[in-house]
């Protein structure tokens, strides 16, 4: 439909029970204040799609991109809004703004996603009625910033109490943790999420913030292993060995230079990181540690989980041959595997055991049988898999644990879904085609 189709949606419908937004958001990275506040302004276009006259894919693409050209990224659909990405810096979520959409129609501001904030967060605590506000779209599309976005004006409008302002703090640094081990660049976004999120935060009967709950989904663990080309690894193995301290990795027995490492390494081609910052990024992520309670101890851990993987992916195999045995291995850099072993506090010699052979039970014995180079290679990825997969689910356990809300007391909650976007490769991975299919499914909340 066009470079400029809307990807993306927010909404909150004011209807009873419980409430359920969307959002549509080719990325709200920012957005001048609209000129206008009629909304069938001649400059500015038509504000609400509903009220377009005739109604076909033409005036639409149109109207949107006559809105776009003005800074004016955002259009409704009824009580959805579409988010239309800037790519650039814009000023559309200061302090003035934030106060201009507080307590106000919908209908009486200019399309913005702060209207469904707002919208959602007065329902919640007007009509003490739980929300959901679901963000979709294609990725690069700006979900995540949306998601972001929302939950910055709800703590600018839920109040500024010590204990408030902690709780809110607390959830919005989890956002810096997460999005460093589970985003990556990809040819489309540079901080593309590669996993689903569903934050739930909950509040008193008086609308202040009590805590909350992530629930993670479908984590790309694929990309570990091997990635595209033009494409990267999760950002907080970038993160470490640009900004650790050379003392911390000596102690990891990680050297600097990414491209040592082949887990890092495309498929083939160059990766473009001139517009990363893995530097000052990494500096949020260890305030955003601290910010959650993870102890030093628990940090340790964390980056020696981290050291371990990068040495898996240089732990290689060589064929060799045996008597009566058509495929077997052997290490060919057993320094790596001796650095796993030290990292993950095991035994050399049971992990090269566990990478070369496997054990196959009959009904009078147990076999011992060699595999062959691809299947160590296997079976090496599907550790380094398996370890970060279940680092992942820690953290998101560890965070929770910290924003968790104390048992007892009626409360209400509001709900910000923010999934992956869906894309279509030269090569889909499983997980790909699940989140694709989410997708589809959302849409249909939409129609």
């Amino acid at each position: 439909m066009g470079e400029d189709t809307p990807q993306e949606n927010v909404s909150s419908s004011p209807s009873g029970g419980e409430q359920r937004g969307t959002a549509q958001a080719d990325g709200a990275t920012g957005s001048k204040l609209m000129r206008r506040k009629s909304i069938r302004d001649e400059i500015t276009g038509i504000g609400d799609l509903v009220l377009l006259d005739p109604l076909t894919e033409q005036s639409l693409i149109a109207n949107l991109r006559m809105r776009y050209g003005n800074d004016e990224i955002y259009t409704y659909i009824g009580q959805v809004v579409i988010s239309i990405n800037p790519y650039k810096q814009l000023q559309a979520y200061t302090a003035d703004v934030v106060q201009e959409y507080r307590s106000r129609n919908v209908y009486e501001t200019r399309p913005h996603v702060y209207a469904i904030a707002d919208s959602a967060y007065r329902w919640l605590r007007d009509k003490h009625q739980n929300q959901c506000i679901i963000i979709s779209g294609e990725s690069g599309s700006g979900k995540t910033e949306a998601s972001k976005i929302v939950m910055r004006y709800v703590a600018s409008v839920c109040g500024k109490e010590k204990e408030i302002d902690r709780v809110m703090q607390m959830l919005l640094q989890s956002n810096p943790l997460l999005e460093a081990f589970g985003n990556a660049k990809t040819t489309r976004n540079d901080n593309s999420s590669r996993f689903g999120k569903y934050m739930d935060i909950e509040f008193n009967f008086k609308g202040e913030p009590l805590g909350g709950e992530i629930t993670n989904y479908l984590l790309e663990k694929s990309r570990l292993v091997a990635q595209a080309e033009g494409e990267r690894n999760f950002h907080i193995f970038y993160q470490l060995l640009a900004a650790a301290a050379d003392t911390q990795l000596k102690g990891l027995r990680l050297e600097r230079e990414s491209n040592k490492y082949p887990y890092l390494k495309p498929l083939s081609g160059d990766v473009d990181d001139s517009g990363m910052k893995d530097k000052a990024s990494f500096k949020d992520v260890e305030q955003a540690m601290v910010a959650v309670g993870l102890k030093k101890p628990e940090l340790r851990a964390i980056f020696r989980l981290l050291a371990a993987i990068l040495h898996l992916g240089n732990v290689t195999f060589t064929p060799v041959e045996r008597v009566d045995e058509d495929h077997a291995c052997e290490l060919s850099n057993r320094a790596a595997m001796q650095n796993v072993a030290f990292l993950l506090d095991g035994e050399e010699a049971v992990l090269e055991k566990a990478f070369t052979e496997k054990t196959v039970d009959t009904r009078k014995e147990q076999v011992i049988v060699p595999l062959s180079v691809e299947k160590a290679a296997y079976g090496r990825d599907a550790l380094a898999k398996a370890i970060y997969g279940r680092l992942f689910n820690w953290l998101v356990q560890r965070v929770n644990s910290s924003i968790k809300v104390a048992p007892g007391g009626k409360r209400k909650s509001i709900g910000v879904l923010d999934i992956y976007g869906f894309e279509i490769f030269q090569i889909n991975s499983f997980e790909q085609f699940i989140i694709n299919y989410c997708n589809e499914k959302l849409q249909q909340i939409f129609i």
